[in-house]
């Protein structure tokens, strides 16, 4: 097992008891994996939605370029700090929040209770993603069709401003694209005991999509390889990765205490904080914002490089 000891040093967040660690639940994209330039994608794709709701063809080739050629060329306040506060979502609650901005503005006409959609709005932002009061059938209706619909055209977008061109780089340079230290990390919690799990709220389909690019980025997947697995999201069922992480917790028959949930995102932090775990916050330094984010989600430790000393500092392994 690897022991996790609070140092005091400048890497720990929030103060925390030795941990045994058994198990670890990472994140990919941000955490370990650079080939998804996502933000800016996610921020041009909402806001074109919440300020132009979803007309015929929104999702056409035509506007699938228009977008790729918008992406990250000015800022766009809203969307942008969205895309910060909600990265961890399940992308398709992403959408949502667009669709529902857009119903709010008044460029989607649906039959719903426009206070309880504003209410909505507002906790998506805070990280909820499912929610105890029903929507109208006729927003319901809408949302499954078209939450999906407007993912499929965000991952062509994603395809057409990054993912395509980076994931053919990494397939001759990967550790381009491979977070300082990353791999020699997961190594490290491999050889001494500790079984490494991926959790993403992108859709996980074999040999394709993020399964290809954890494999191109050589992160090997399968039992007793230096991944055991790779576990996501689908094309149309929402999942919030606190319900992946407790299934996995529960499955692997593990208790909080024993697990180290590494992640960029609010969405698997707040799930190990709520699970009891040890959590690790893959962020730069110069992000300020959201260090101040996670320490107040209950981080307890800062890490930009894998390799930081103050961060290997803080474990040792323990046969």
């Amino acid at each position: 097992m690897v022991i996790f000891k609070d140092t005091h040093s400048p890497s720990v967040a929030g103060a925390f008891e030795e941990r045994q660690i058994l198990y670890a639940f990472h994140d990919i994209d941000g955490t370990h994996s650079l080939i998804r330039d996502w933000p800016p994608v996610m921020s041009i794709v909402l806001h074109d939605v919440s300020e132009g709701g979803v007309p015929d063809g929104y999702d056409s080739d035509e506007n699938v370029a228009r977008l790729v050629s918008l992406a990250g060329t000015k800022p766009l306040p809203e969307t942008d700090s969205f895309c910060i506060e909600s990265a961890g979502l399940s992308a398709l609650t992403q959408m949502e929040w667009a669709i529902r901005r857009a119903i709010d503005r008044g460029h989607i006409d649906v039959p719903c209770d426009k206070e309880e959609n504003r209410a909505k709005i507002e906790s998506i932002r805070k990280g909820e993603e499912l929610f105890a009061t029903p929507d109208s059938e006729e927003l319901t209706a809408f949302l499954a069709v078209h939450t999906p619909r407007l993912f499929k055209f965000y991952e062509k977008v994603l395809n057409g401003f990054c993912r395509d061109k980076n994931l053919a780089l990494a397939k001759s340079d990967p550790d381009r694209f491979i977070v300082s230290g990353s791999k020699e990390f997961l190594e490290y919690l491999r050889a001494n005991g500790v079984k490494n799990y991926f959790v993403t709220g992108a859709v996980v389909e074999k040999g394709m999509g993020m399964h290809e690019e954890v494999e191109t980025l050589g992160f090997e997947i399968g039992e007793g390889k230096l991944v055991e697995d790779l576990i996501g999201s689908t094309w149309t069922e929402k999942i919030p990765k606190d319900q992946i992480m407790e299934k996995l917790l529960l499955t692997l028959g593990a208790k909080g205490e024993n697990v180290l949930v590494i992640g960029d995102g609010r969405s698997e932090i707040s799930a190990g904080v709520k699970m009891g775990a040890l959590c690790v916050s893959r962020l730069e330094k110069r992000d300020e914002y959201r260090r101040a984010l996670h320490k107040r989600l209950g981080t307890h430790i800062y890490v930009e490089s894998y390799l930081e000393e103050d961060f290997l500092a803080l474990m040792h392994a323990e046969n």
